[in-house]
């Protein structure tokens, strides 16, 4: 009987636990069921705007005047006048007298010249009569032949050629007396001034300095590389300075005049030159801003025009490919053309579509072809109406304003 309590004990006591487990198992909860994790990668993504595009070149200068000149003295003698517009930032007109030199001395040159020539004539027709009197009394001999100083033609031309010495005192105390006056060579702005009232100036003494104000010069150094984007015709090209004026930004228009033909040999740089008319406004009857000489002025000159282009930040185009997400939500890699970089942006002439959807986000393992996503907000919106990076990207309805 013992012997069979201990067969049948150890499977008495294996059933039990046997119906144990079965009972705890039954009394487990199942576990829930989780959602499928969605594991696309979520991206952002801006419209891309193709138009039309004019290209420009970026440079500066300072305003200088056109023509400048500095005013000297060609006869000496003492100031006797001076004009109250002769003033540093006094307007002048062509013409204008500036300052008068005392022209007695030279008045009294011009009487004195003007002597010489009245005696030198009287002497010539004095030589003249004398030479008619010997020809004809020559002509009452028939046996002999005169000769030159027998007519009196040596005579004759010492006398012409006093006359005409004569002549050249005259315009010569003339010119004196007219160089007593000194005016102004063109419309100006008086820069400087040298001398005053009662002041004696000698010959090449430099009285002042004029800046003329009928046009302005601009010189604009441009990289080589620049060029590209400027048409061939250079002259009559638009630029657009723009500077400050009474503390206010201020732009005007100019056009390019020339270009130099050399490159710096200091900056390497080309120069080209843009004129503005009339830059203080003294001939416009408009209410023109002027733009005043020593100013320092950015520039933009219009180049070239695309018919289709694009702006697209540098950091998005690796290899020249950007990433567009196409119709299908899928990741596509876009050749395009660049055909200039400017600041952080580059633009694009071919390659991209306006409606394009560039993704604008980072994507850890890109794959052209990989499926992706569009990001939502808290409200069901999409990422692409949010602000990304400081930038508004819009949705499907709306095109990003550059």
């Amino acid at each position: 009987m013992t012997r069979k309590k201990q067969i049948i004990l150890p499977f008495v006591i294996l059933l039990v636990g046997i119906l144990i487990a079965v009972l705890f198992i039954s009394m487990k909860k199942p576990p829930e069921e989780k959602a499928e994790v969605d594991n696309t990668p979520i991206v952002s993504v801006e419209k891309i705007l193709v138009s039309p595009m004019t290209l420009d070149v970026q440079s500066y200068g300072i305003v200088t005047p056109k023509y400048e000149t500095e005013m000297v003295a060609q006869v000496s003698g003492q100031i006797v006048e001076l004009s109250p517009l002769f003033v540093p930032g006094g307007f002048v007109k062509k013409g204008q007298l500036l300052a008068r030199i005392d022209p007695s001395d030279y008045e009294a040159n011009l009487i004195d010249a003007e002597a010489n020539m009245a005696s030198a004539r009287a002497s010539l027709e004095q030589e003249e009569a004398q030479g008619k009197v010997a020809q004809s009394e020559w002509e009452t001999i028939t046996n002999a032949s005169p000769s030159e100083l027998s007519l009196r033609k040596p005579q004759l031309a010492q006398e012409l050629a006093k006359v005409k010495a004569a002549q050249a005192s005259v315009l010569r105390a003339k010119r004196n007396l007219e160089r007593t006056e000194i005016r102004a060579p063109f419309d100006a702005m008086v820069e400087s001034r040298n001398i005053g009232l009662g002041s004696f100036v000698s010959v090449t003494f430099n009285v002042g300095k004029l800046l003329g104000t009928s046009v302005a010069e601009i010189r604009l150094p441009v990289a080589d590389n620049q060029f590209q984007f400027l048409d061939k015709g250079l002259v009559n090209a638009d630029v657009v300075l723009k500077g400050t004026y009474a503390g206010e930004n201020t732009q005007w228009n100019a056009k390019i005049a020339r270009s130099e033909g050399v490159i710096d040999s200091n900056s390497r740089m080309s120069y080209l030159v843009a004129e503005i008319t009339d830059p203080y406004v003294l001939e416009a009857k408009n209410n023109k801003t002027p733009i005043r000489f020593g100013s320092y002025v950015n520039a933009s000159i219009l180049g070239v025009s695309l018919a289709e282009a694009a702006t697209v930040p540098r950091h998005l185009v690796q290899n020249n490919q950007v990433p567009i997400l196409d119709e299908e939500s899928k990741l596509h890699y876009a050749t395009v053309t660049i055909v200039r970089q400017n600041g952080n942006d580059v633009i694009i002439s071919q390659g991209l579509n306006s409606g394009d959807r560039l993704i604008v986000s980072a994507l850890d393992y890109p794959i052209d072809g990989m499926k992706l996503a569009l990001a939502t907000d808290e409200s069901g919106l999409n990422s692409d109406d949010t602000k990304i990076a400081g930038k508004v990207v819009l949705d499907d309805s709306d095109v990003r304003e550059d």
